[in-house]
């Protein structure tokens, strides 16, 4: 039983959150800051700022962490709507809306809760369909991503095995609430919990793969989701689990997931160079296009 239900929840969350960047990438355009491309410079920044985030979060008091997790996903959310709803004063009272709940059901039903899981999934999910299209559209390209989740698979392993800094991490979030991670919790048998970081993993290379190779990307992202990002890891667990006597206390997804979504760019770069997004037409495009009548030719007398 807990098996399946942590394969349904993983697989649902991933593909939930995958399906929404990808309609927030086809229906709006976002405000491209001027940065020029990513080159190998950038995804060297990218990881140095992934090692110390952590490190942040730690040196934290307990009670500051969920304030400052608080503000990160306001932020995260406002910059990433701003397009959908302009009005500012509205925009700021539906997040505040979104961060309160999250806040009330975990006061109110406490943090093993469905109510909480699923208003602090909504939140998170959010702000990864903002982060993914702020990253895609502003020019990050699949080989940059293929390269960074292939640095991010030897970084999860490293601090998951090696040095216990994801499970300290994990374990100063216990008991607050915006948990940087969404998922189910039903009571103390039945949990299924996807990393923030792991579902910006699987947003990035699916839409990133749809920009540049259109569906054969989507489609191959999809399927290395479903079957690196939730399959794997699960059954990993649970056969270790079988085959030892002891559950592992964490499986990092990205070991599975960052090899597979390298050898899988690999294999699309073969079809040719990626599309930019000067290349792509959004609905908003084709609607606000003006239309081109036919012009008919004068009629000349007959001869």
């Amino acid at each position: 039983m807990t098996v399946f239900f942590q394969l349904a929840v993983t697989a649902a969350l991933a593909l939930a959150v995958v399906a929404g960047t990808i309609a927030y990438f086809r229906a709006v355009r976002t405000a491209r800051p001027p940065v020029g491309v990513f080159n190998g410079r950038d995804i060297f920044l990218m990881m140095g700022f992934v090692l110390a985030l952590p490190y942040v979060y730690l040196a934290l008091p307990g009670a500051v962490l969920p304030v400052v997790l608080a503000l990160v996903f306001a932020g995260g959310l406002s910059v990433g709507y701003q397009p959908l709803v302009g009005d500012g004063r509205v925009r700021w009272a539906l997040i505040a809306v979104l961060i309160a709940s999250v806040l009330v059901t975990h006061l109110a039903f406490g943090e093993t809760a469905p109510p909480y899981w699923v208003a602090n999934s909504c939140v998170v999910g959010l702000v990864v369909v903002s982060a993914t299209n702020l990253n895609v559209q502003g020019g990050m390209r699949l080989k940059n991503v293929a390269w960074f989740l292939l640095a991010l698979a030897a970084y999860d392993a490293f601090f998951a095995w090696v040095v216990p800094l994801t499970q300290e991490l994990a374990d100063a979030v216990q008991g607050y609430p915006y948990a940087p991670a969404a998922g189910l919790r039903i009571g103390d048998d039945l949990g299924a919990v996807v990393g923030m970081g792991d579902l910006l993993a699987y947003a990035l290379f699916t839409t990133t793969a749809y920009k540049a190779y259109g569906k054969p990307g989507l489609r191959t992202g999809t399927v290395l989701v479903v079957l690196f990002g939730a399959v794997a890891p699960v059954a990993a667990l649970h056969l270790i689990a079988a085959a030892t006597g002891d559950a592992p206390g964490i499986i990092p997804a990205q070991v599975f997931f960052g090899p597979a979504a390298f050898t899988a760019y690999q294999v699309l770069r073969r079809r040719g160079p990626e599309r930019r997004m000067a290349d792509i037409v959004f609905r908003r495009d084709r609607a606000d296009a003006p239309r081109q009548t036919p012009v008919r030719a004068e009629a000349r007398p007959a001869a």
